[in-house]
């Protein structure tokens, strides 16, 4: 495995030209002149990358119909997250790369975290409709026309205005393709309904403890961040308060039909000490475990 820490580096070993700019780049996939059969299998960088393909593998199938656009495809990834070279398919399209430090001294190198594709995984991609890739590719050229200008002191400003622009489009056209996947959507909530109930009913909780967003994330086969953005969008909640509300709901059935003590209950559900089981209790509901029992009786 490879890892990457400049511009520069990846466009050596790319066969590309000298980067115009020693933080940032906007890579034309047809210009790479090297064998991809000659390149590393894996690498990281230590760069944010954000990629357009004009391919559309990846859609969504649900039964005999594709659910999402076919204009191409968008894809996030952070400073160093693995990334795999696809060998065996050619791609036309774009790639901005950018280091962390050209963002350090603005907003957004904190509220890039807020954008939670840079931690979807690849098949989690973002499919772009006709007019939305129009918009991408336009803020593409924008960044490149600025980058083949003479720098100066308002050079990183406009560059880094594009980046947020891209960034804020794209998080309302993920918005737009959780409604569209909707029906798709709606089926790995219902696996996930199943998968949390069997979770409690067969003392998984006991053995293992509250199930956590990593450990759902792993058997719906999603990203934990997908997860929750999925939820958020359906919702109005993130996976960890779904698990919690499915937990409280758990308990408040323990509670009414059982004599365990709530102790007893908190156990069963996973919390190492009753006193967390409590306290999450009387936050989602107002009351504590014993007060609901004594009220339901």
């Amino acid at each position: 495995m490879v890892q990457f820490n400049s511009i520069s580096d990846l466009h050596r070993v790319l066969g590309l030209p000298k980067p115009l700019h020693p933080l940032i780049s906007l890579i034309d996939n047809t210009r790479i002149t090297v064998d991809k059969d000659a390149l590393f299998d894996s690498f990281t960088l230590n760069l944010y990358n954000i990629s357009y393909k004009n391919s559309p593998s990846g859609k969504i199938k649900y039964g005999q119909n594709y659910y999402d656009f076919d204009e191409g495809s968008l894809m996030f990834t952070a400073p160093n997250q693995l990334m795999a070279v696809e060998k065996d398919n050619e791609h036309l399209g774009y790639s901005l790369l950018f280091h962390p430090d050209f963002i350090r001294n603005y907003p957004l190198v904190n509220n890039i975290k807020n954008f939670g594709f840079f931690s979807y995984s690849t098949n989690e991609a973002l499919h772009l409709s006709e007019k939305e890739k129009g918009v991408i590719l336009s803020i593409f050229k924008n960044v490149e026309d600025e980058l083949q200008s003479p720098i100066d002191d308002f050079s990183q400003d406009v560059v880094v205005t594009q980046i947020e622009l891209l960034l804020h489009y794209s998080n309302r056209f993920y918005k737009r393709q959780f409604i569209t996947r909707k029906a798709v959507n709606n089926d790995l909530l219902a696996k996930l309904d199943i998968l949390l109930t069997d979770y409690f009913n067969n003392n998984a909780a006991l053995q293992e403890g509250i199930p956590t967003v990593q450990y759902i994330a792993q058997q719906l086969q999603v990203s934990p961040r997908y997860l929750s953005d999925m939820l958020r969008s359906l919702l109005s909640q993130n996976a960890q308060q779904y698990i919690q509300n499915k937990v409280i709901e758990k308990a408040k059935e323990m509670l009414s039909v059982t004599r365990l003590s709530v102790a007893e209950i908190a156990y069963q559900l996973g919390f190492e000490h009753p006193q967390s089981f409590n306290k999450l209790f009387k936050r989602k509901t107002n009351l504590s475990p014993l007060e609901f029992r004594q009220s339901f009786n």
